[in-house]
């Protein structure tokens, strides 16, 4: 039990630890288009986030796949711009209800799914870093993303109280807090994004 505590907290403190702010964004990100009563329709959005990070962290913890790490650096800012436009375009999508309208999340979904790959990449070089001499690494492996998913949670969880909190307190309209968060996180990924293709 003390042993899978150390890999959950790890994986847990490294979603959630700021110096790694980009996973953090990308779930913000993922998350803001929507409301405490879509939480269905985010559950399913982040299980595909889930299921790409978690093939990914395996097959690169396993040896299965590797990839340059700097060029995963330099990706991870990428998924977070393309989600931040694509939360801006859909913006405006919404019904009179201020519902978004189910067959535009067929994108996200994708996007997700596919985006889950290259973050379950960069999760595997803090987790491959760690393992050393490990006879069996299923078992940290397994606990490591049981600790990412809860941190993932949180993050979730925050994002739909802030939402509450705006729709019962504020006069902001849904889609204009969607424009000023994503165009804040697009910004910062923009400047990770150079900042990381100048140190290749």
């Amino acid at each position: 039990m003390n042993e899978f505590w150390i890999w959950f907290s790890t994986g847990l403190q490294h979603i959630l630890d700021w110096n790694g702010y980009d996973h953090i964004l990308y779930v913000i990100a993922l998350c803001v288009m929507f409301s405490v009563t879509e939480w269905k329709k985010l559950l399913i959005l982040i299980t595909a986030f889930t299921i790409g990070h978690s093939l990914t962290l395996a097959a690169s913890t396993l040896n299965i796949l590797t990839i340059k790490q700097s060029c995963i650096e330099v990706l991870i800012p990428v998924t977070i711009i393309a989600t931040c436009l694509v939360n801006m375009y859909y913006r405006r999508r919404f019904d009179k209800h201020l519902r978004y309208n189910k067959n535009n999340y067929t994108l996200n979904y994708s996007l997700a799914l596919l985006f889950g790959f290259i973050h379950g990449m960069g999760f595997s070089y803090l987790l491959k870093s760690m393992l050393g001499k490990e006879e069996s690494i299923i078992f940290p492996l397994l606990s490591f993303n049981l600790g990412l998913e809860a941190g993932q949670l949180i993050i979730v969880t925050a994002v739909l109280l802030f939402s509450v909190f705006l729709a019962r307190f504020t006069r902001i309209k849904k889609p204009d807090w969607i424009l000023f968060i994503s165009s804040a996180i697009f910004g910062i990924s923009l400047v990770l994004f150079i900042q990381r293709l100048n140190d290749i």
